[in-house]
């Protein structure tokens, strides 16, 4: 049964879900397969997404289909993998990008092209689809008047039984239940923490990117066939750069990471047109493959990647926050858009369990238990991903053969996580049995 033959809601509460992101529509789609009324509430005059490619791994695949088969059936019918059939289990085949006097204040560890590591991402590899063409995968298993637009959340509050919403527009909307999955900069993660907790807002990493894209026509001619259609990291020094391709292999994806080594993000904008020489002037001192794949990079402009310290709770009272609102993450692992996706068969499935009002708390409770560790250190380790891939984590240095021992080892707990064992821990914290 795909969810727009949704039956009567079996549930004897209301759940308003704020955000129509990947994350957000991921839980709708997850509330609506388990029967419980719902609305929809985004900020934007109709379901958008910016940005280009956002990649997939394994763990974020099988929560698609643990949440509804139909989400996976959609999102295999748009998803790019790397093209050759030997390379298709391959996240990244990571090599040096920088040539030998490019270094700085590092000595080269080695020539430019040399192999560092091939990272296998269990039976998916590199697996990535433009985020606008799966946001309208996730649209079409939304039913006609779930969703409310032009709806940006104000203030939440407790009025006697039921949460009020209020919203920019002076329009207020009652629920019972309300999940925040209004990203990056969200509004309920304010609510919920406060406006002066040190939590509460996103913290710039240090690291920017400049986002491109290049006709993979033009990207064999210049890289030839492996480089432009299989996924590349190139590593440097306090940089790197990384190719997939997507749209079918019609394309290639480019994001190239720089550090600002002051720290600071003084713009109030993260995403900014860029200028082609300050993108040569980063990149002065690397190899050939990365001299060729900036000059073809087109439409390209530049963001400041932020993250979100940890909160310390996911929840209070009936107010409950997921993905990017919850624990907004830099790309450095392909695992932050996975994470509101695993966020959100946790909670539509604790959910489903819920039979009243007084035990939605319960359910939050156990949400917050299981996913904000997990959650926490995908932030986390993302960072540390980043050091890495640009020669600055202490432990490891330039030693080659330590980076390629620890990147082939250090994604194994985010992608093989046993989901269902997952939702079973938290049905035992809310004191439920497992429903699968």
């Amino acid at each position: 049964m795909t969810v727009t033959d949704t039956p009567t809601p079996k549930s004897d509460f209301h759940v308003a879900v704020c955000g129509g992101g990947i994350g957000g529509l991921c839980m709708l789609i997850g509330l609506l397969h388990q029967n419980i009324s719902c609305t929809l509430y985004e900020a934007a005059p109709a379901f958008a997404e910016i940005g280009a490619g956002v990649s997939f791994g394994p763990n974020a695949v099988r929560a698609m289909s643990l949440i509804d088969p139909e989400i996976k059936k959609g999102y295999d019918k748009i998803a790019t993998s790397n093209a050759w059939p030997e390379k298709r289990k391959v996240w990244f085949d990571f090599t040096l990008g920088q040539n030998e006097v490019g270094w700085k204040d590092l000595e080269a560890p080695g020539k430019e092209g040399v192999g560092v590591a091939q990272v296998i991402a269990g039976d998916v590899g590199q697996s990535s689809v433009h985020r606008a063409h799966f946001l309208d995968v996730l649209v079409k298993l939304v039913p006609d008047g779930v969703a409310q637009f032009g709806k940006r959340v104000d203030s939440v509050l407790q009025v006697g039984e039921k949460m009020k919403l209020t919203f920019h527009d002076g329009s207020t909307a009652e629920a019972d239940a309300i999940i925040g999955c209004d990203g990056v900069k969200s509004r309920t993660r304010q609510i919920l923490l406060g406006q002066d907790h040190e939590s509460t807002y996103p913290i710039f990493t240090g690291k920017y990117a400049y986002r491109g894209l290049i006709p993979m026509e033009k990207a064999v001619g210049a890289l030839g066939d492996d480089l432009a259609r299989n996924s590349q990291m190139y590593l440097g020094r306090h940089g790197h750069v990384l190719t997939f391709p997507i749209e079918g292999g019609k394309t290639m994806n480019v994001v190239a990471f720089q550090s600002k080594l002051d720290g600071k993000w003084e713009d109030e904008r993260w995403v900014l047109p860029m200028k082609k020489e300050d993108m040569f002037n980063d990149f002065e001192g690397w190899g050939t493959s990365v001299q060729q794949i900036l000059s073809l990079m087109e439409k390209p402009d530049v963001w400041a990647l932020f993250d979100h310290p940890p909160a310390p709770t996911y929840y209070k009272g009936r107010l409950a926050i997921l993905g990017d609102a919850a624990h907004a993450s830099t790309p450095h692992q392909g695992a932050g858009a996975g994470q509101a996706i695993e966020d959100a068969f946790i909670l539509s499935n604790l959910l489903g369990q819920v039979k009243t009002t007084n035990e939605i708390e319960k359910a939050f409770h156990a949400y917050d238990a299981v996913r904000r560790p997990r959650s926490q250190r995908v932030v986390r380790s993302s960072r540390e991903a980043a050091a890495i891939y640009e020669f600055e984590d202490e432990t490891l240095g330039s030693d080659l053969e330590k980076i390629k021992r620890r990147l082939e080892e250090r994604f194994d707990w985010i992608w093989d996580e046993d989901l269902p064992q997952q939702l079973k821990t938290a049905q035992d914290v809310m004191g439920t049995k497992a429903n699968l």
